[in-house]
C-alpha cells in the first residue's frame, strides 16, 4: 500500500495525484512525437477536469502554463505559447510608485481641492455659481461627519473664500437643484402635448357620454314597454271581470 508520506510533492492539488502521475510518465517518453501527443491529450484532459478555465481568457495558454509547471519545466515539447521558466514564475513584480498627493486642506481632501481649482478655471458663469454651491454644501457635509454638529453658513463662507483667496463665494440658501432645473428648463426644447392630449381626451369624454346617453334612452325605451304591456294585461283582466 502506498502513503501520502511516501509520495512526492503534489505540486498543483487542483488537478490531482493522477494528473501529476501521467505528467510524469510523459516525462519518461524517449519519442517525441509520442510525447508530443500524450502532451496534446494531456491539456485536453486538464480542461475537461477544470471546466471553470474555459471563461478565462487565453485558458488554453494557462492548462499550457500548468502543465510545464507540474512537470518542473523539465518536459521537453512544443508548445503554441511561450514556455514558462523557473525565473519569469518566481520574478518579484516592479514597485509601484505610491501617489504622493499633498492637499492644502487635508480634512478635505484631495478631491475637493481639485473641483475647487475646476470651479476657478470655469468661464461659464452659471456652471462656477453650481461648482461653488456644491463645494459650500459639501463642507458643510464633511464639517458635520467631523464634529457631529451643524456648523453655521458664514462659517462656511468665511473659510471657502479664505481657500479661495476671495475667489469663489458660497451663498448660504442658494437651492442649487431648483437653479439646475431652471437651467434645464430654459436650455431645453419643449416638448409639451398637454394640448393634443387634451382634445383627444375630450373627444373621448364626449364619446362616452354619448354612449351612455344611448344606453339610457334604450333603458328608458324598455321599461315605458314594459309598462304598456301591464297595463293591457290590467285592461283584459277589467273586461274580464265586467
Amino acid at each position: 500500500m502506498e502513503y501520502n508520506t511516501t509520495r512526492n510533492h503534489l505540486i498543483m492539488k487542483e488537478y490531482g495525484r493522477n494528473i501529476q502521475k501521467m505528467i510524469e510518465y510523459v516525462l519518461s517518453i524517449q519519442d517525441p512525437d509520442h510525447r508530443q501527443a500524450n502532451a496534446m491529450a494531456l491539456i485536453e484532459l486538464m480542461g475537461t477536469l477544470n471546466p471553470h478555465l474555459r471563461n478565462v481568457e487565453d485558458f488554453r495558454h494557462k492548462l499550457w502554463d500548468h502543465l510545464f509547471l507540474i512537470s518542473d519545466f523539465r518536459l521537453d515539447v512544443e508548445s503554441p505559447y511561450p514556455i514558462p521558466t523557473r525565473e519569469t514564475l518566481k520574478a518579484r513584480p516592479e514597485r509601484l510608485p505610491y501617489p504622493k498627493k499633498y492637499p492644502r486642506n487635508r480634512h478635505f481632501g484631495k478631491n475637493l481641492e481639485m473641483v475647487i481649482d475646476k470651479a476657478i478655471a470655469e468661464d461659464n458663469i452659471e456652471k462656477k455659481e453650481g461648482f461653488t454651491q456644491c463645494i459650500g454644501n459639501y463642507m458643510k457635509l464633511a464639517y458635520s461627519n467631523w464634529h457631529k454638529e451643524s456648523v453655521h453658513d458664514d462659517a462656511i463662507k468665511a473659510e471657502l473664500t479664505g481657500i479661495t483667496n476671495g475667489q469663489l463665494e458660497f451663498h448660504p440658501g442658494f437651492n442649487t437643484a431648483a437653479h439646475a432645473s431652471a437651467v434645464i428648463a430654459a436650455t431645453s426644447p419643449n416638448f409639451n402635448t398637454n394640448a393634443e392630449f387634451v382634445r383627444t381626451s375630450g373627444g373621448n369624454n364626449s364619446g362616452g357620454s354619448n354612449k351612455k346617453r344611448n344606453f339610457q334612452q334604450q333603458n328608458n325605451f324598455k321599461g315605458g314597454k314594459t309598462k304598456n304591456n301591464n297595463n293591457n294585461k290590467n285592461q283584459k283582466y277589467k273586461n274580464r271581470n265586467k
